[in-house]
């Protein structure tokens, strides 16, 4: 195992100093020694996986490899980046050497590194339980004034996953319990804590339509109960939101701070998104009707039944993260899930993103979501690229620092032992922000 000399380990020494017990000592003991060298030598790993974000930005130049993006493929491309950013990309070309950390990569691929447009990643941390389930505040349904970077835990073992299978930015949203469910945020996957990671603290406000608030709220004989007080809660917020703006234009002396409201003002003014959590394409309506109603911009999440509306949404421009596609039909609304819903929808002109739900399945699989729509769907590769690279920065309104390869922006990116829609291909290196977060090319011992 490949350790990192600038971190502190503590725990190593602690451990390791003990003597070695011998066989004689019994085999309880000794299985207990081989266990907590191999704990400490995680505990270790995980330390230097969190440690890149305090380490210096190194300007680097990524030789060699064949560069693939949705709009072209240069062979034996090269990436220079400084300070975190892409400084160039293209043909191979002479550099100045000693301006840069040269890594060759001859015989890979590099691609954007991926992004999935709805997850639920670090607010329900893998193994935590429980304790670590802090998705939905289920106290009331409207609750637009919770903040999802207040429920991260940057401890999570899934990000070091996500970011180890070339994912690099993810949408972390609240869950669908409530019908205005509290704001989403983007971040990164790396840092020590959640403000290290998150780049925008609020990309969207989570609301939500269907079985889930009606299930939560309605089995305790509480509003909402049906659809159509779904509906009403969402429309009666955002009404207020209307009334508490005007105000605040009249600047009345008498009206109070009101976090609920502030939370809800950028919705209506159209600055942030309305982010609907919608699988049958009745409550994709829905959305829809009360979108136009306050002039709204709005993005379906899911969209089970996108695809039964697809010339709508297509007309109507209105995008679609869909996933995941690869679950079971666990719940009503799930019944008619097509494995084909993103393709069909894709043919009909829908902006169309996958997403993994994380953790319904692990983040990690993002990346086969895209290869099976062009393996088993007919979608060209490098469309089925865009659903993880560019399409969901533009959903997510960071398309200008993330998403593809541009000078000047994020120096974020995935190498592959193939063609990042190849199913065969491994990740064997991320770079996040112009550092070198995942090297997989070297084996443990």
């Amino acid at each position: 195992m490949k350790l990192n000399n600038s971190v502190s380990c503590e725990i190593l020494p602690f451990v390791l100093s003990r003597r070695r017990p011998s066989e004689k000592c019994g085999t309880d003991r000794f299985h207990r020694y081989n266990f907590l060298k191999t704990l400490s030598a995680i505990t270790v790993q995980f330390i230097e996986n969190q440690q890149w974000n305090t380490m210096n930005h190194k300007n680097l130049a990524l030789t060699g490899m064949d560069v693939v993006t949705p709009d072209e493929t240069i062979t034996k491309g090269l990436i220079l980046t400084k300070k975190g950013l892409i400084e160039y990309v293209g043909p191979g070309r002479a550099f100045d050497k000693n301006a840069y950390d040269t890594i060759d990569l001859s015989g890979l691929t590099l691609c954007p590194g991926l992004i999935d447009a709805h997850t639920h990643l670090g607010v329900y941390a893998e193994g935590a339980g429980e304790p670590g389930e802090d998705g939905n505040e289920m106290s009331d349904p409207v609750t637009p004034h919770v903040r999802a970077i207040d429920s991260i835990d940057a401890n999570d073992m899934a990000i070091m996953e996500a970011r180890n299978s070339g994912v690099t930015t993810v949408m972390i949203t609240p869950g669908s319990a409530n019908v205005i469910g509290g704001m989403v945020c983007a971040a990164k996957t790396t840092g020590r804590t959640a403000d290290e990671m998150v780049i925008n603290t609020c990309i969207g406000q989570k609301m939500a339509t269907g079985e889930n608030p009606k299930r939560v709220y309605g089995s305790n004989k509480k509003s909402p109960m049906t659809r159509m007080g779904i509906a009403a809660l969402i429309r009666s917020a955002l009404v207020d939101a209307v009334n508490y703006k005007e105000k605040l234009k009249k600047k009345k002396a008498d009206t109070a701070r009101d976090l609920k409201m502030e939370a809800l003002v950028p919705v209506i003014e159209g600055k942030t998104m309305a982010r609907v959590h919608a699988h049958k394409a009745d409550d994709i309506m829905t959305a829809i009707r009360i979108a136009e109603e306050f002039k709204l911009k709005v993005v379906i999440e899911h969209g089970t039944e996108a695809y039964k509306i697809a010339d709508i949404l297509a007309k109507k421009k209105i995008p679609v993260n869909i996933g995941p596609t690869t679950s079971t039909r666990s719940k009503v609304e799930l019944k008619d899930l097509a494995r084909d819903n993103a393709a069909r929808c894709i043919k009909a002109g829908v902006h169309v993103s996958l997403i993994t739900d994380h953790p319904v399945i692990p983040l990690e699989e993002l990346r086969q979501e895209a290869v099976k729509l062009a393996r088993d769907h007919g979608v060209a590769r490098s469309v089925a690229l865009k659903t993880v690279t560019i399409n969901p920065a533009i959903t997510l309104g960071i398309e200008g620092r993330v998403g593809s390869l541009r000078k000047g922006k994020d120096a974020d990116m995935a190498v592959y032992t193939g063609h990042p829609m190849d199913p065969a291909a491994t990740c064997v290196m991320t770079v996040i922000n112009g550092c070198v977060v995942f090297d997989g090319r070297i084996k443990n011992p």
